[in-house]
């Protein structure tokens, strides 16, 4: 990624962080590249399955109960949505992918646009990608891996519905998937996350502390 950071970024802490997403405000959605915000600044991108908890994981990392939508019906999130930290920082909610009642015709638009944004963004920092710890990674989980390690972009798994589990065996689920993507030639951090009991938080702010810092 080309490095178009102002010099005015420094270090943040968990903490600022932690201040810094709660005060995230919706800015726009859009359909096409085009229609996104400038490509400047730093940004960092959520992703995932229909019904793998990201709205919830959002909601969670930002306080803010609502500010993702939450819904009993997968892919409701079909376009990409901004929020402003800052003047210079933005979080960004892609849609939502693999839901079977969204036409072909917008699963392959998606599937196209979801590879241009990872590989052609130039102010993204950093992909959460949001799995269901209790599911093998599907083959388009596996493909935006692969698109953010071809892009040289640091990406960190978050194996979601944590709460699920008992602790035990979400550790040894998280180590199975780190094993399957090494042999996959994927280098990516995995973390069990819960969007409800915030299992694994700590770890996630830290990873955002460092990517907004620039």
């Amino acid at each position: 990624m080309t490095d178009n950071i102002s010099n005015s970024h420094v270090s943040i802490s968990m903490d600022e962080i932690t201040r810094l997403l709660a005060t995230a405000t919706y800015v726009t959605s859009s359909h096409t590249l085009k229609q996104l915000p400038a490509d400047q600044g730093i940004e960092v991108a959520v992703a995932g399955r229909s019904n793998a908890g990201k709205s919830t994981a959002i909601n969670l990392l930002t306080r803010q109960k609502s500010l993702a939508r939450t819904s009993k019906t997968p892919g409701r999130t079909q376009q990409i949505i901004s929020f402003d930290l800052d003047a210079d920082r933005r979080l960004m909610d892609l849609p939502g992918y693999g839901y079977a009642k969204v036409s072909k015709q917008l699963q392959e638009h998606w599937q196209h646009t979801l590879g241009q944004y990872l590989q052609q963004r130039q102010c993204l920092r950093g992909l959460l990608l949001i799995a269901d710890i209790r599911h093998s990674l599907k083959s388009f989980d596996e493909q935006m891996l692969r698109w953010a390690s071809q892009a040289g972009l640091p990406c960190l798994l978050l194996l979601s519905k944590a709460d699920k589990l008992k602790r035990g065996p979400a550790l040894d689920q998280a180590a199975k998937v780190r094993k399957l993507l090494k042999g996959v030639g994927v280098d990516t951090g995995v973390v069990p996350f819960s969007g409800k009991s915030g299992t694994g938080k700590d770890e996630v702010f830290k990873t955002l502390a460092a990517w907004y810092s620039g």
